[in-house]
């Protein structure tokens, strides 16, 4: 467990984890050794001389000052280790995930990566705070007071030791066998969570269908497999919980037959039998405990063990000497990309010269979205090559390719704070004058000002209180004050009303004069002014050309131009 730990974290937490353990060690042999007085105590009470158990009594007032200290200091340990590797678990898998492809995030990985970034780190990293030190002491404490009943009476000690291998014994057998119920239960959970979330996402088509009152099948029956997991999860448990029990019992009932067998003997006296037998009676609390504090190290070791997986998971590399790009222009080079089973590019060419726009047109599915996040590198071709100033983009350093490019996606994501903290993401030194000059470049400030807290106004998670054109307006602002000298546009008018559209519009011819532009729009009359449009369809170049020569040909981009006349004609 602390091996995987380690490995998890990195060595430079080895130190502090080995200190604690050490700590929590001597705090439960100073447990034991503290019980160990209790014999002297109960042999003078019980003996001619009351009076003789003073001393003794001194000593273990003593020890259990000791013991108090070390135990709390061995906890305050626990609790600073545990906070620092908290700290360190989320930097680094925030830090990770943030460098995953983008085709790593599947509906069902994002409802793992949910429950692990909440729950599974915290129960994880809970070992060292709340879970190791019980179970150092459920472990070491029993062993150092049968230590202590060996030196008293070797009979009784061995007979109580007898109990360790036994102990230990049901305790691997009931890891082994809650294994395979451990990871199910947990598959199933991951599995629950996606549901949980495609059922809020899928809430206005429910709406729509008039299936407000209806349950979700699907997340019905994934939460019967979690009840069932967790049925199968609990009975694997309780037999080793009963095994547990009914050895310590038995354990006890030995020595008091035996106790009581040497004391009718003559070998031992009485006051030293009831010192061992409540000294055996102190081992049966934290064996027993064994049995829950294991079941949770179990839980807290399979989710460290699928944070470890996620934390192997290759990111995309970075070029051991990166290559600075020379200009922005853009080159497509015999590019093959397949997504998952499915051919998305076949060996497509093109390049947009420096200063250029590039509009990219086609169908549902043709791949346009990709070709974007190609440019981006939200992946890695299959073959051929992606390059931006010459320089293929898995040369550059994924920082300074980012510093090239601002992004316009269709579905604008804002994080939960005021506008201009959502606006100064595109550049968070920027001062006063340019964050305004952005907003008023976009038309944000015509929203701003008709917002009762202005520049201060929350936006909500993912922008939620501002309307779609008005998340538009800020994504267009952020990207103006980004001054990126490459501009991706992504579909950015295609569900705003015409007030929005218009405006969005001109924020964006803002944003794209004197840059280097590939634009993707459904509504074609946002792309006559490109100086190149590409036509995609079934993974390649169909038709390419500037807008009048790709209507002379009365091709597939002529087709696609003339449906979208016809609403407006019909109007």
């Amino acid at each position: 467990m602390i091996r995987m730990l380690l490995r998890v974290l990195g060595h430079e937490y080895a130190q502090p984890i080995r200190r604690t353990v050490a700590l929590m060690t001597t705090t439960a042999i100073a447990e034991g050794l503290s019980y160990a007085l209790l014999v002297p105590v109960l042999r003078a009470l019980f003996g001619s001389t009351p009076g003789d158990a003073w001393p003794s009594l001194i000593a273990f007032g003593a020890v259990v000052a000791v013991y108090a200290a070390l135990r709390y200091y061995s906890d305050l340990s626990g609790f600073r280790v545990g906070i620092a590797l908290l700290r360190g678990m989320y930097q680094r898998l925030g830090g990770h995930l943030a460098r995953l492809p983008i085709g790593w995030y599947s509906a069902r990985r994002v409802g793992e990566v949910s429950v692990l970034a909440s729950e599974g780190v915290l129960q994880a990293m809970s070992v060292i705070a709340h879970l190791l030190a019980p179970f150092i002491s459920a472990c070491v404490t029993p062993l150092t007071i049968v230590a202590v009943m060996l030196a008293f009476n070797w009979q009784m000690g061995v007979a109580a030791l007898v109990a360790a291998p036994v102990v230990a014994a049901i305790q691997i057998w009931t890891g082994r066998s809650m294994a395979a119920a451990d990871v199910e239960r947990a598959e199933r959970g991951q599995e629950a969570t996606g549901r949980v979330i495609e059922y809020l996402q899928a809430q206005p088509v429910l709406r729509a269908g008039g299936r407000t009152v209806e349950r979700f099948r699907l997340l019905d029956d994934s939460l019967r497999e979690v009840q069932r997991a967790s049925r199968r999860s609990i009975l694997s448990a309780l037999s080793g919980a009963v095994g547990l029990t009914l050895v310590v019992q038995t354990m006890f009932t030995v020595l008091l037959v035996l106790g009581a067998y040497l004391a009718l003997g003559g070998s031992i006296g009485a006051a030293e039998v009831l010192a061992i037998l409540v000294l055996a009676a102190r081992c049966a609390d934290p064996l027993l405990s064994l049995s829950d504090i294991g079941g949770k190290v179990r839980n807290a070791r399979a989710e460290l063990a699928r944070l470890d997986t996620v934390l192997r998971t290759e990111p995309l590399p970075e070029a051991a000497e990166p290559i600075q790009p020379v200009g922005h222009g853009l080159e497509f080079e015999s590019v093959t990309f397949k997504h998952g089973d499915r051919t998305v590019f076949d060996d497509v060419s093109l390049s947009v010269p420096e200063g250029q726009r590039l509009a990219v047109v086609g169908p549902s599915g043709a791949g346009k979205s990709t070709l974007l996040q190609l440019l981006a590198r939200f992946y890695d071709v299959d073959a051929g090559a992606v390059r931006v100033g010459g320089v293929d983009v898995r040369a550059i350093n994924t920082e300074v390719l980012m510093e090239q490019i601002a992004i316009v996606f269709q579905e604008v994501y804002l994080f939960d704070g005021t506008i201009e903290e959502n606006v100064r993401l595109g550049r968070p030194d920027a001062d006063e004058a340019d964050v305004r000059a952005a907003a008023t470049a976009a038309r944000l400030d015509e929203v701003i000002e008709r917002l009762p807290g202005g520049w201060a106004t929350n936006v909500g998670e993912g922008g939620a209180l501002l309307s779609g054109g008005e998340r538009q307006r800020v994504s267009i602002a952020r990207a103006l004050l980004k001054n990126a000298p490459i501009v991706l546009l992504d579909e950015v008018t295609s569900a705003l009303d015409p007030v929005n559209e218009a405006a969005v519009h001109e924020g964006i011819e803002r944003l794209m004069a004197g840059r280097t532009v590939v634009m993707v729009a459904h509504r074609l009359r946002t792309v006559q002014r490109a100086d190149h449009i590409v036509f995609l369809d079934g993974g390649r170049i169909v038709e390419e050309g500037s807008h009048e020569e790709l209507l002379r040909r009365s091709g597939r981009y002529a087709e696609f131009w003339n449906m979208s006349l016809t609403p407006a004609a019909s109007e």
